[in-house]
């Protein structure tokens, strides 16, 4: 085991959390499989992973690496229990639970509502028969249809969130991008849906999304501070913005696997998460997007698949979900922009945590 300068094991051991004997086993299990993963070169940038199963904390474990904030570097970093990490697109399906929230409490628009209704500025755009159709779902969805590409560097005004964020009006921007695909037809990844759906939440609460946040998803969970970036003065990037612990994030992903309920509490409507689990539409490669949140399927060895949904942002962070396993597994890493980034998350999902617990 490296030393306490590379690794910073977590504490569940000493403070007893893996008391049980098929507990223990299970994060032996997964220790082995992490540190032969290491020791192969296979995690490279990887920051930390929190994994629990059935409820209990299995592993966690914390590394060293060059970290960076929104594009500042932040140096090298020893990663622990309470040090925030950009979570880069996982804050897309963040999002995505505040709006249901907020359309629960009667902030927001439905899904079925017209979008270009909700910005009467844009109203003329509705003059495009395809805009026209436009409804609140395909902004969840991610199936509006426009042009877009955040495939640029995101310090360009190339990558579409740049230009969004640096464009007069933004909303506008997002609206009037060029149509390729009939709405509700083709899943185009973007980040200026997300900005839409952020700014209903912000008129319809009256308040910035941090602060919504804060009072409706964040305290409900007893999460610690977290930290939500501006894409412009004034307005909160809700496609990329938050910063939280691992440990934090994992507890949303409890909090959906158990129907949206905390401690007695309902705190994201159960049928919202149905909604926004149901695949509204099929990825190219396969997979299935629902409101803001990803699905799939990964192979098991010899036979059978393991049902999966997840959160994924920029760099490697992962929220990953696996209900028929009653698991919940976030990852942080540093490999932003880099063609590789997949890699890490998933080799420790498949090949250290998955062969480690029963099937």
């Amino acid at each position: 085991m490296a030393g306490p300068d590379l690794d910073r094991r977590a504490t569940l051991v000493a403070a007893g959390a893996l008391a049980t004997p098929a507990v223990r086993a299970a994060e032996e299990g997964i220790a082995g499989r992490f540190e032969a993963l290491r020791a192969a070169g296979r995690l490279p940038g990887l920051h930390g992973v929190v994994a629990f199963h059935r409820g209990a904390p299995v592993f966690e474990r914390y590394l060293s690496g060059a970290d960076e904030a929104r594009g500042r570097s932040l140096g090298e970093v020893a990663f622990g229990p309470e040090t925030p990490h950009d979570l880069r697109s996982v804050t897309k399906s963040v999002l995505g639970l505040l709006y249901g929230i907020a359309l629960a409490e009667g902030l927001v628009p439905p899904p079925e509502a017209p979008l270009l209704a909700q910005f009467p500025d844009c109203a003329d755009l509705a003059a495009d028969p395809l805009r026209a159709r436009w409804t609140v779902r395909h902004a969840l969805s991610m199936t509006l249809g426009t042009a877009w590409d955040e495939s640029a560097p995101y310090t360009s005004t190339a990558n579409s969130e740049i230009a969004m964020d640096a464009a007069p009006d933004p909303w506008r921007f997002v609206l009037d991008r060029p149509l390729v695909a009939e709405p509700g037809t083709r899943w185009i990844y973007c980040g200026g849906a997300t900005a839409l759906l952020g700014q209903l939440i912000v008129r319809g609460a009256g308040r910035p999304l941090p602060d919504y946040a804060r009072a409706r998803l964040f305290d409900p969970l007893g999460l610690g501070p977290t930290d939500w970036a501006l894409m412009r003065e004034g307005v909160h990037s809700a496609a990329s913005g938050l910063r939280m612990t691992p440990r934090d994030l994992a507890r949303i992903g409890l909090m959906v696997l158990a129907g949206g309920a905390w401690e007695g509490r309902q705190v994201v409507p159960a049928a919202w998460l149905a909604e926004s689990f149901a695949p509204a539409i099929v990825m190219e490669d396969g997979r299935r997007y629902g409101y803001h949140w990803y699905m799939g399927r990964l192979p098991r060895e010899g036979d059978g698949f393991d049902r999966w949904s997840g959160a994924i942002g920029n760099g490697g962070q992962r929220l990953f979900l696996l209900p028929d396993r009653a698991l919940v597994v976030a990852v942080t890493a540093g490999n932003y922009n880099h063609p590789e980034q997949w890699r890490p998350p998933l080799a420790v999902l498949r090949e250290a945590i998955l062969p480690a617990l029963p099937a």
